[in-house]
């Protein structure tokens, strides 16, 4: 049986139990409660208080949020399609990874890089984690919207939660299905020679990011055709209709190299902008052809895009923080279904704080492991977080590290005995948790 082709662009939690000691991690009790069940810890488990707090909020659904409109806004752009917002965060390393083809040694796995509530369940690290279970349930054409949890740097544009939404659609690999992708490029074809748009294309399949030997060359230029032409018209509906560019806008593609030989060709849309420069928005989708095991007969494309990169650019908002910032002069800001802009209230003045320490020869600190210790103690008013110095000792081959942590609420003026304060629990934790030597 043919697999079908798929072109692919792309609650506060309760602490009870008794606590055992986890090297390189803080305390871990012997559960966690998650969305009202309970789940069993191990060696394993890397996910923070911080981390855990954030599961319930949901900024996706929430009416007045920028992200809410957002998501609302592009499924109107395809209204005949399922659109799926409630899936459940938690998933299996399995459907995570091996379901999606992810190699066995793929960095992606390493608890440096995702947050395990055990071995068996860890939080999704982007809505790919649900493709094979919609496809299963027999959704040809649907949108899904979710909170994601990547292990991330502390700065204006990184955040360890953020939003994607991933769009597929498939059709039969037969006479039937060819047509309807056939007729639906005409239509959009049509209404972008309309509107008045340049488009500056790459090839999609070219000896650096070829096709597969499996995929029909007409099938895949069909599929690659019609999830061009759809992602053209969003981007024109959200930038140009929305967005309020000149009349003339000008979108561009830029080449991307294949991360899997499976998901090859890979495209992604690189810039939208007025030709006059009167706007300009640097906006990324990327797109890659894979297998999809549980679509036999079926050929298709999906598609993935952040919303908080998006949104950012059409509403101006500086700081990823602020998305979940709970201060009425953020919120009020907003009105469902409308993209304003963004006006800062005052920024509030930066304090800088360095933290120098010795590592211990036997235990390694992962710099994603001192920027979650970082969030547990101050949340986010920690504006940012930089690697300043690194110094190994030519005698002793102890090595040193500095980093400097830049506060700043988005709220309200710090006062340097409160940073202090937070600098003396990070020392304090830092020397619990890591073993370190603080210089």
């Amino acid at each position: 049986m043919q697999k079908a082709h798929v072109l692919r662009l792309f609650c506060r939690s309760t602490f009870s139990g008794q606590y055992r000691w986890h090297s390189q991690k803080a305390r871990t009790p012997d559960f966690l409660e998650i969305l009202g069940e309970r789940y069993a810890t191990d060696e394993i488990t890397n996910v923070t208080p911080a981390i855990l707090s954030k599961i319930p909020m949901r900024l996706h659904a929430q009416p007045s949020h920028p992200l809410n409109t957002l998501r609302t806004m592009i499924e109107s752009h395809y209204p005949d399609f399922a659109h799926l917002s409630s899936l459940s965060p938690l998933v299996t390393p399995h459907k995570n990874f091996d379901e999606l083809s992810f190699p066995a040694d793929h960095p992606g796995r390493a608890v440096t890089d995702s947050y395990y509530i055990n071995k068996g369940t860890m939080l999704r690290t982007h809505t790919s984690a649900h493709e094979v279970e919609v496809f299963g349930k027999g959704e040809d054409k649907w949108l899904l919207t979710a909170d994601v949890y990547r292990r991330d740097e502390i700065d204006g544009s990184h955040y360890p939660v953020f939003h994607q939404m991933e769009g597929a659609r498939v059709v039969s690999a037969d006479a039937s299905g060819l047509r309807e992708l056939e007729e639906d490029n005409d239509r959009l074809s049509q209404h972008l020679t309309r509107s008045d748009i340049i488009i500056e294309d790459v090839p999609h399949v070219s000896p650096s990011n070829p096709a597969q030997p499996g995929h029909d060359p007409k099938h895949a230029e069909l599929v690659a055709r019609n999830l061009k032409l759809s992602l053209n018209s969003l981007m024109l509906h959200l930038f140009q209709g929305i967005g309020g560019a000149s009349k003339r806008s000008l979108l561009e593609y830029a080449g991307l190299k294949p991360t899997f030989p499976s998901r090859a060709p890979a495209l992604k849309w690189k810039s939208f902008s007025g030709v006059n420069g009167s706007k300009f928005w640097d906006v990324e989708l990327s797109g890659k052809l894979r297998w999809t095991p549980p679509v036999p007969n079926k050929i298709g494309w999906a598609f993935g895009l952040g919303l908080e990169r998006i949104a950012m650019v059409l509403y101006s908002i500086p700081d990823i923080r602020l998305f979940w910032s709970t201060d009425s002069r953020f919120i009020s800001q907003f009105t469902p279904g409308q993209i304003t802009t963004f006006k800062p209230y005052s920024k509030y003045p930066s304090c800088f704080k360095d933290i120098s320490f010795w590592t211990p020869s036997d235990l390694s600190l992962h710099e994603n492991d001192f920027c979650d210790l970082v969030r547990d103690v101050a949340g986010d008013l920690v504006e940012n977080v930089e690697m300043i110095d690194t110094f190994v000792h030519p005698r002793t081959k102890r090595t040193s590290l500095c980093y400097r942590i830049n506060y700043r609420s988005m709220d309200r003026s710090l006062s340097n005995k409160e940073v202090n304060k937070l600098k003396d629990e990070l020392e304090s934790r830092l020397e619990d948790q890591f073993r370190v030597e603080i210089r």
